[in-house]
């Protein structure tokens, strides 16, 4: 499929989240939160350490991080929901302050590749019934900023959230027409 790829809807994600949740896949349930949450690029996402978004072993309800494309701080906020499921694979998985949130099985590399990454929502996707062809990591970013604007309708909100520097990326990003009084 050539251009951009839809965010998830609210059913898809409740349905993602609830099979996660049956399953015992804690680490995927917080993966698939976060990136809901954060609306962060997938290389982002897997490369946070705890750090970013805990203290102790407090999840924060807001965080943080320098994006690595813009090199522009993006500030995002922790829903209890992920705040939980997050704080659940912390304990489980005994990490530390230090350590990649998202660690990977594999030696060699320091934590959950993008590639890696991709193939893990290729499966949510199939979780929720859909063609895993229409959508990609990027749908998860998309999702929040999107269900934000459609709810505020504010461009600069969800400009700021996505760490856009132009507001005709964001509109661009949407997929929103503007209509502008003449």
């Amino acid at each position: 499929m050539i251009g951009q790829k839809p965010p998830l809807k609210l059913q898809e994600i409740w349905t993602v989240r609830t099979q996660l949740r049956m399953a015992g896949k804690t680490r995927e349930l917080a993966l698939f939160n976060l990136a809901i949450d954060s609306k962060l690029r997938g290389c982002e996402l897997v490369a946070l350490r705890v750090r970013d978004v805990a203290h102790g072993n407090h999840v924060v309800s807001r965080a943080s991080v320098v994006q690595h494309k813009t090199r522009e701080p993006v500030r995002f906020e922790l829903t209890d929901q992920t705040r939980d499921a997050v704080e659940d694979w912390i304990k489980e998985a005994g990490l530390s302050s230090a350590d990649f949130l998202f660690p990977s099985r594999q030696s060699g590399s320091p934590h959950v590749s993008a590639r890696q990454y991709a193939r893990i929502v290729k499966r949510w996707i199939g979780l929720m019934g859909a063609d895993p062809q229409e959508y990609g990591t990027h749908s998860l970013r998309r999702t929040k900023a999107t269900l934000i604007y459609r709810q505020t309708k504010n461009l600069r909100a969800v400009q700021l959230l996505l760490g856009h520097r132009k507001i005709e990326s964001t509109v661009r990003y949407l997929g929103v027409e503007v209509v502008t009084s003449q």
